[in-house]
């Protein structure tokens, strides 16, 4: 018997006549980890809904099991041993963390009673096996995104799935929780599933995949062993040619201070007091680990979670901001961390979107004018060069990218003068990274000031020009960029000396 769980062959899809995939052809063996990379828009999205039956294919063919099959349903997928973790969490709110893990999970009938405590102990344990210390008892809506991404890993752990596909399963978590989860990938490859691992973080592929297949433009372009490659050469197959800019930093001119904070402190989110201050055409990066305070505090910037005291000084002149409408009359923008449940509203099209912290400026009398609208959109999608058929399209057909790109042009169409930006390329590809590093420069350039907070050492260290590093809700220390080193940033978000 072959030891393959899965056979694409030419698989092809369109939407709107927009062709997202064409003859694509993958295979996954059994105890296998297989990397799917490309840039956002690749097709890497729509080919996963084609094998979990959210999507039905054009063309082409599946074979699973041994078995042939032109389309699959969401319940025949799951049937067949296919579960998915995907970036961004599908949990059900208004419920636990037990109950999360157990509805998909459950064999009863309609009437059968609920073994609350049995449902208790099953998630305890899945969540001791992949070394999450999460209560089960714990509502979801109290979980934070990292938390939430370790229930999502439970509960597909929990469906004994033979093809497992984890879809950037590590986005939002810390350097010890991914190696903890690249563990527990390794483990599961070792009792013979086949994983589909998607992700932008190229150590993550090499330390962890068998083989890797790009995408480009919706046509796999090639599989190789990862021991056949390295990241240049990986680079150069996702976009078509070299890719050597990915920080462009710049030298700009630094203005006169825009926003400054003094002794700031949110009671509620646990933050300050803490004073800090960023200049026009000036990025200040905001390190720190999980749990650190670093997007408490751009919510109480924002407005979102109003501070509870210090001061808060908007180009010289002090101000209260108790909500996000008194930030934006004060010129400033916020683009969240969680771009699903903040950012976007997925259901809406694009120039939707982008008009949404404008309205004023494209409606009259409460009438929108759609021509305006589409106007302003069509001019940010060739400026952010985002993929998309038409400004029409709806949000939520666009890939991981390019949403993010719209929840920027949301904010960009606002024109700020201060822009706050709370992980701004969590789970964007290298392409798409370099071409929000260049907004931002171009941004910084003409003199908006910036506060970058970021999960990533590598983007802080090189777009910022100072780094300030938070620890438990306190600033520990602003960095000046020639002081600012890996070793300094980790040792001071860790609470040791640097």
């Amino acid at each position: 018997m072959s030891d393959r769980l899965l056979e694409a062959a030419r698989v092809t899809k369109s939407f709107s006549g927009v062709r997202a995939l064409r003859s694509v052809t993958f295979d996954l063996r059994a105890g296998e980890v297989h990397a799917l990379v490309g840039e956002n828009g690749a097709g890497k999205s729509t080919f996963i809904k084609i094998l979990t039956g959210a999507e039905t294919p054009d063309s082409g063919s599946l074979s699973i099991g041994g078995d042939t099959f032109h389309h699959l349903e969401p319940s025949s997928a799951r049937a067949l041993g296919i579960a998915a973790i995907y970036q961004h969490p599908v949990l059900f709110p208004g419920l636990t963390v037990a109950e999360n893990i157990a509805l998909p999970l459950d064999r009863g009938h309609a009437f059968a009673r609920i073994d609350w405590k049995g449902r208790r102990r099953m998630a305890e344990q899945l969540l001791n096996r992949i070394g999450a210390p999460i209560d089960p008892q714990r509502d979801v809506d109290a979980l934070t995104m990292p938390e939430r991404q370790l229930v999502e890993i439970a509960r597909a752990i929990g469906a004994n799935a033979r093809i497992l596909i984890m879809d950037e399963p590590t986005a939002s978590l810390t350097e010890r929780e991914v190696a903890n989860l690249l563990e527990i990938v390794r483990g599961l490859r070792a009792t013979g599933v086949g994983i589909i691992y998607i992700s932008h973080k190229f150590d993550e592929i090499f330390a962890v995949a068998d083989r890797v297949t790009v995408l480009r433009d919706g046509e796999s372009i090639d599989t190789r062993r990862c021991n056949e490659l390295n990241g240049a050469e990986l680079v150069r197959l996702m976009v078509g040619c070299e890719l050597s800019l990915v920080y462009p930093k710049r030298t700009v001119l630094i203005g006169d201070v825009a926003l400054e904070l003094r002794d700031v402190s949110n009671a509620r989110s646990g933050v300050g007091p803490i004073s800090l201050s960023v200049r026009r055409g000036e990025i200040l990066g905001i390190a720190g680990l999980v749990g650190a305070g670093r997007t408490e505090l751009a919510e109480t910037i924002f407005g979102i979670a109003p501070a509870t005291g210090g001061e808060i000084i908007v180009n010289g002149k002090a101000t209260r901001i108790r909500t996000p409408a008194d930030a934006m009359r004060l010129g400033l923008a916020y683009v969240p961390e969680d771009r699903q449940r903040h950012g976007i509203v997925g259901q809406m099209s694009i120039a939707a979107n982008v008009s949404l912290s404008t309205l004023s400026r494209v409606s009259s009398c409460g009438l929108i004018d759609r021509r305006a609208e589409d106007v302003t959109a069509d001019g940010f999608v060739s400026q952010l060069r985002i993929k998309t058929p038409s400004v029409a399209t709806s949000v939520d057909r666009l890939s991981g990218g390019n949403q993010q790109k719209v929840a920027l042009a949301r904010w960009l169409a606002a024109k700020p003068a201060i822009l706050v930006l709370d992980e701004p390329t969590q789970g964007v590809d290298i392409a798409a990274k370099a071409e929000i590093h260049q907004i931002m420069e171009t941004l910084a350039a003409s003199g908006v000031a910036i506060v970058l907070v970021s999960s990533e050492l590598p983007e802080l260290l090189a777009m910022a020009d100072r780094i300030a590093v938070m620890r438990t809700g306190a600033l520990v220390k602003v960095l000046d960029r020639t002081e600012a080193s890996p070793h300094t940033v980790l040792a001071l978000a860790l609470g040791h000396a640097a």
